[in-house]
């Protein structure tokens, strides 16, 4: 509850924020201020001092109304206005807040007013150790033939640990056997274990086996996870199906559609019998997403569409690909199919209106910033670049940012009010894809008036006749002057001064 009301509150700033600019002019930071701090660490830690690494005057900060400005509900970080700290406003789960194991990075945008100044805070959340590898089962479970040849490799439940860096799952180990020993594969960001056989088996000896496979992180202290591995020794079927080779690598577009047929496996087996008969199968540990949108034919070994493929949620797929015969007991051959998704334009270009200043005076120089702009585009590669323009028969220009999509609103020339007193700028954002999509945002500026206009009489001079022996008080003659200028600026007094002198005013 009190984490929605400082959310309800961050909101009610951010448009207080909005209004304020209706009043002010800003300018946008030429640099960019970066910070770490880890998470899990305590609500109120100080990552550093953001206004004195900006230069700002600490004593201006609360009349400046100097704050973060956050553009979601969960608020992470805030500034002291009283010395201009930055401390983290609550904890931060780096695993909840940035998936994968890649640096994890939040961009802030900080503001002060009067006047408006814009200013960006990238902040690396750095990982701890604070979670323990997890294998998908409890127990794994292999049937190995007795005669089979020492070097045989078995592949293991591979261990999850959501920490990243030298966090991560660095090594497997094996409870002390004679027979059995672990290796690891290096797979892109995974360390794949196997179960590999020492010397041959002998059933009449010892028909089963109980071990246990640690998986070991890389943390001080380390962290660690189990599984029990049973093995259960036959003395039947010698062969095992093989791929032609360990990996494949296909590309297929973004929407295919569902049901098509992308690639179709092919493991051989040179048993004879059930024992060369193959049944294909996805690996168990694969993440939930890869059996929502790809199906196995066990049987032809294609592999089909089955679900939604949508590049901007996942670029690259990998699967783990069994096969496995029918002998007595069956053996498993493996492989790793990587699917890459092509990205094609699907998404257009979106508009943020980071800041809009809606009024704006009459006599504003050249280059006075009106709103900034941002712009991005979910797509990749070509269909990413983006073509920004602006309405262009008005006194108005887009102009570029030191960071990139970035726009700033300025005025091109002196605006005239007693001309034109509003206008409406559309822009229009288009990708470079084929083909190409467009977004469209309106403004609608209003033109503030100022007193650049003198009060003149229609007729000048004026000519009239006045008869003698008038009366004192008695109203001869009335004039009229206009302003082009608005209210107290178009207010008009009247006055009769002497010819040759500013000064001499004839009572009337």
């Amino acid at each position: 509850m009190e984490n929605e009301k400082r959310s309800r509150g961050r909101n009610g700033v951010w448009f207080i924020l909005h209004v304020a600019l209706l009043l002010f002019f800003g300018k946008e930071a030429s640099a960019e201020i970066r910070y770490s701090v880890a998470e899990e660490v305590k609500d109120g830690t100080v990552v550093g001092n953001v206004a004195k690494d900006l230069g700002l005057d600490i004593s201006s900060l609360t009349s400046r109304r100097f704050r973060v400005v956050s553009e979601s509900k969960d608020a992470f970080f805030d500034v002291n206005q009283d010395n201009g700290d930055l401390y983290l406003f609550k904890k931060i789960d780096r695993e909840e807040l940035c998936l994968g194991s890649g640096a994890c990075i939040m961009e802030l945008k900080i503001i002060a007013e009067n006047p408006l100044e814009i200013h960006y805070v990238v902040v690396e959340i750095i990982d701890i150790n604070d979670h323990s590898p997890v294998f998908p089962e409890k127990e794994q479970r292999f049937e190995i033939f007795e005669q089979t040849m020492a070097g045989r490799r078995f592949q293991l439940h591979t261990a999850r640990d959501p920490d990243s860096g030298i966090n991560a799952i660095r090594t497997y180990t094996l409870s002390s056997n004679e027979n059995f020993e672990v290796t690891i594969r290096q797979s892109d960001e995974d360390i794949i274990p196997f179960l590999v056989l020492k010397k041959s088996l002998d059933r009449e000896k010892i028909n089963k086996y109980t071990l246990t496979v640690t998986a070991v992180d890389g943390g001080k202290p380390p962290r660690s996870g189990t599984i029990n591995v049973t093995i259960i020794v036959l003395d039947t079927n010698d062969n095992r199906p093989t791929f032609s080779q360990e990996s494949y690598q296909i590309e297929i577009d973004e929407n295919v559609q569902v049901g098509t047929s992308i690639f179709r496996m092919n493991a051989t087996d040179p048993d004879e019998g059930s024992s060369s008969e193959i049944v294909y199968s996805l690996g168990k540990t694969l993440k939930k997403k890869v059996y929502d949108i790809f199906e196995l034919d066990k049987i032809s070994g294609e592999i089909r569409i089955k679900g939604i493929v949508d590049y901007e949620e996942n670029d690259v797929y990998k699967l783990d690909i069994e096969a496995s015969d029918k002998g007595t007991p069956p053996l498993t051959g493996e492989c790793r199919l990587i699917i890459k998704i092509k990205d094609i334009n699907d998404n257009p270009p979106e508009i943020e209106i980071t800041s809009l200043s809606n009024t704006v005076s009459e006599d504003s120089k050249p280059g006075t910033m009106i709103s900034l702009i941002s712009v991005r585009d979910k797509d990749s590669g070509v269909n990413g670049k983006i073509i920004l323009s602006l309405t262009s028969d008005l006194p108005f220009e887009l102009k570029p940012s030191y960071k990139e999509n970035v726009y700033s609103v300025v005025t091109k020339v002196l605006l005239d009010r007693e001309e034109v007193s509003q206008y409406e700028l559309t822009i229009k954002a288009t990708d470079c894809g084929e083909p190409p999509l467009s977004t469209f945002k309106t403004l609608n500026i209003q033109v503030a008036d100022v007193n650049d206009n003198r009060p003149h009489f229609p007729i000048n001079p004026l000519h009239f006749y006045l008869s003698e022996n008038n009366v004192a008080g008695k109203s001869i003659f009335s004039v009229s002057a206009v302003d082009k200028d608005l209210s107290d600026n178009a207010a008009i007094s009247y006055r009769i001064v002497k010819e040759g002198s500013q000064n001499d005013i004839i009572p009337f």
